[in-house]
C-alpha cells in the first residue's frame, strides 16, 4: 500500500546522523491500497502547503505530497516561508506566485540576491526553481512522481 503523508512541511522533515532527510509526523496520513491510485477525504494539511485539488473537491492522489514538497523546495531556495507579509513588494507575499513571476520575467536573481553562494551559480538555482515549479503545477497529473 502507499501512504499519503498529507502534511509535508519543514517542521516534519528531520535529519538523521548522516544528514539524510526523514519524514516525520504521520498523524494526518492516509493509506492507499495497492489497487487504488486516488481517494476522497476531508481536507488535511497545513495552510500554504496544501495542494489546490483539496479545494476543488477532486480525488486525492500521491501528488498532493509532491505539491507540498515543491512549496518546501521553494522555501529552501529562497530562504523564506511560503507566505510573508513583511516584504518590500506586495507581489512577493505569496512565495509560489513571486517565484513564478520571476521565472517568467527571467529575474531569478531576485529570489536569491541575499545568498552569495546561490548568486554565483544561477544555473543551479534555475534548475531547482524549475523542479519546484513542476512540483506545484495546478494539474496533479502534470506533477512528477516522488522517486
Amino acid at each position: 500500500s502507499r501512504i499519503l503523508h498529507c502534511d509535508i512541511k519543514p517542521e516534519n522533515i528531520l535529519l538523521d546522523d548522516t544528514f539524510s532527510a526523514r519524514i516525520s509526523d504521520f498523524g494526518l496520513s492516509k493509506f492507499l491500497k495497492n489497487d487504488k491510485s486516488r481517494t476522497t477525504t476531508a481536507i488535511r494539511g497545513t495552510k500554504g502547503y496544501v495542494a489546490p485539488e483539496w479545494f476543488k473537491n477532486m480525488a486525492i492522489t500521491i501528488k498532493v505530497d509532491v505539491y507540498s514538497f515543491g512549496i518546501l523546495l521553494l522555501e529552501v531556495i529562497c530562504c523564506r516561508k511560503n507566505f510573508e507579509q513583511d516584504v518590500e513588494e506586495e507581489e512577493e507575499m505569496i512565495l509560489a506566485d513571486w517565484v513564478y513571476d520571476c521565472y517568467k520575467s527571467r529575474t531569478l536573481h531576485c529570489l536569491v540576491e541575499k545568498d552569495e553562494e546561490a548568486m554565483k551559480d544561477m544555473k543551479k538555482v534555475k534548475k531547482f526553481v524549475m523542479t519546484a515549479i513542476w512540483c506545484i503545477r495546478e494539474d496533479p497529473s502534470l506533477r512528477p512522481m516522488m522517486k
